[in-house]
């Protein structure tokens, strides 16, 4: 369960002052749902997934993850949080199996557990062979499965992708959807961020725009596009952000 009230992230500059960047957002997620954000790059997505992920320190108002708040118990929150975004790195020199089996431990789960886990995963992500492979000599959508089985390895009941589809092909986002939606299905909390008006109708259950660090509309692609008349995804995003920016 995610829920977020009143959240806001200012930063300052020495030049500029105070910029902020998420202004009181709120929102929650229930288990087995998916929430998208939907923005355009530098709408402050990725800042509020990363107080989500205990990365960033909120300025104002509270976040909590399975019960725990963000700023209070994030050493709980990191627990019961797998995180991933477009720009995660992974270790070139390791095999796919080098590499679970080192952030297993980082996650404090035991030798034992990993080496149980690891087979599942390999046949839920595909992973094959290519387990044993370096993972510089991976292919890109390769990568991304394998950041996907870092993410849920072990087992936490939220997840939180920031455009996790990020220069990847059209087979291999198609690939990562299909795996997002498993994840939810088997009852994960799961937050999605993304520019892709596409991969929020495809997988989201419920969808927020957020612009300039507000949240303009917030509901399922269905009740957004009834409360603006009608069209597609893009129609509705088009005139919401428009209005806010003076372009309707």
């Amino acid at each position: 369960m995610i829920e977020v009230l009143n959240l806001g992230k200012t930063f300052h500059d020495r030049k500029k002052g105070d910029i902020p960047a998420v202004r009181d957002i709120s929102f929650s997620c229930s288990p087995g749902r998916i929430f998208g954000l939907l923005g355009r790059n530098g709408a402050g997505k990725t800042t509020t997934l990363r107080m989500l992920a205990t990365i960033l320190v909120p300025t104002s108002g509270t976040a909590r993850i399975e019960g725990f708040d963000v700023n209070e118990r994030a050493g709980d929150v990191r627990k019961r949080i797998g995180y991933l975004s477009g720009d995660t790195k992974l270790y070139d020199r390791l095999t796919g199996r080098e590499l679970l089996e080192y952030f297993g431990e980082l996650a404090g789960m035991t030798p034992a557990a990993i080496a149980s886990r690891i087979p599942e995963l390999q046949e839920s992500f595909g992973l094959g062979e290519f387990l044993e492979k370096r993972v510089g000599k991976m292919s890109t959508g390769m990568k991304q499965r394998l950041s996907l089985a870092r993410v849920v390895l072990h087992d936490p009941p939220v997840l939180i992708f920031d455009e996790p589809t990020s220069g990847l092909d059209v087979m291999g986002a198609r690939e990562v959807l299909r795996i997002v939606r498993d994840l939810s299905a088997k009852g994960r909390t799961v937050i999605f961020s993304t520019h892709i008006m596409t991969e929020a109708e495809r997988i989201c259950d419920e969808i927020a725009i957020i612009e300039k660090g507000s949240i303009l509309a917030q509901g399922t692609v269905d009740s957004l596009k009834r409360e603006n008349g009608g069209g597609s995804l893009e129609d509705v995003f088009v005139k919401t952000v428009g209005e806010v920016n003076g372009d309707a």
